[in-house]
């Protein structure tokens, strides 16, 4: 009589995994495919349209009210803004770096996840197969790429506008002196980056609330108004010395980078806190979308 001990044990069978032939993981969902996609669609057609316009509407504005001047003794950047092109540019910037340039940062990280699964879309991609890593690597890229694209764009526009309104010409600081039109333009560049840099706090809040979210308007809207707290909590300055952790602190140190002699501490310690708060957000993003249950 046979023991229990003595029966042979049970041989684990695998069998391999089959696969479409040609089917390559890191070829599904291309980001050509992503960005044509999200070029079609009417919030970025209506962003860019808004975007395009400010320059023409301050334009209007300087041209109603007269040129701005000088108060209480005291130049501006604002003050400054009919002198030339590049200081137009200058002033489209600065005077949409703090909310305006935000709007556009979350709607294309923030809306991006979350309208797929409003669609019921999100969970037909993933049975495509697309690996829910690269879902969200394309979706990143292309949000963070039409973010770029959307602070591009308004300097341009207001340089182009500005400089036929005004005249092509230095870059007159409220300071006093100017930079010539290359240094200019050079400036602008990196002024631009750097808002980019400043603003992917909100890119990380809006993309990792997408994937937590089927409402696209939750995921934006939380991300703008997480960031317009973040703008009142540095207003306080009974905070002190805890405010340099907040990226609403160093918004606008790029108004370091127009001056003659550039001053890079600000936007070293902005650009660190931006980068460190957006990386935490979107480990969290790839971390909690990789074991969500998708049912939409």
């Amino acid at each position: 009589m046979s023991t229990l001990a003595e029966q042979p044990e049970p041989v684990a069978h695998t069998e391999p995994v089959e696969t479409a032939v040609g089917y390559r993981a890191g070829r599904t969902l291309p980001l050509r495919v992503e960005l044509v996609r999200q070029l079609k669609r009417r919030r970025t057609l209506l962003m860019g349209g808004i975007l395009a316009v400010l320059p023409f509407v301050l334009v209007v504005a300087f041209a109603i009210g007269g040129e701005p001047g000088g108060r209480n003794n005291q130049v501006t950047l604002m003050d400054t803004a009919t002198a030339s092109g590049a200081n137009f540019a200058a002033v489209n910037l600065f005077v949409s770096a703090g909310f305006l340039l935000v709007i556009p940062v979350a709607l294309f990280c923030g809306d991006t996840v979350a309208s797929e699964a409003s669609w019921s879309s999100l969970r037909y991609l993933l049975a495509a197969p697309v690996p829910r890593a690269r879902l969200l690597w394309s979706k990143l890229v292309v949000g963070l790429g039409l973010s770029l694209a959307a602070m591009v764009l308004l300097p341009v526009v207001a340089l182009a506008v500005g400089t036929a309104a005004y005249g092509w010409g230095p870059l007159q600081i409220p300071t006093g002196g100017a930079l010539d039109p290359g240094t200019a333009a050079q400036r602008l560049l990196v002024v631009v980056a750097y808002i980019f840099v400043s603003q992917l706090v909100t890119a990380g809040l809006a993309f990792w609330l997408s994937t937590k979210t089927d409402a696209p308007l939750g995921a934006v809207g939380g991300a703008v108004g997480l960031t317009i707290v973040g703008n009142v909590l540095d207003a306080v300055t009974a905070l002190g010395h805890w405010r340099d952790f907040l990226p609403a602190h160093w918004q606008f140190a790029w108004a370091d980078a127009v001056q003659p002699r550039p001053e890079w501490s600000g936007m070293i310690q902005g650009t660190a806190i931006s980068v460190t708060y957006a990386v935490v957000l979107f480990a969290l993003a790839f971390r909690g979308f990789a074991r969500k249950d998708v049912v939409s």
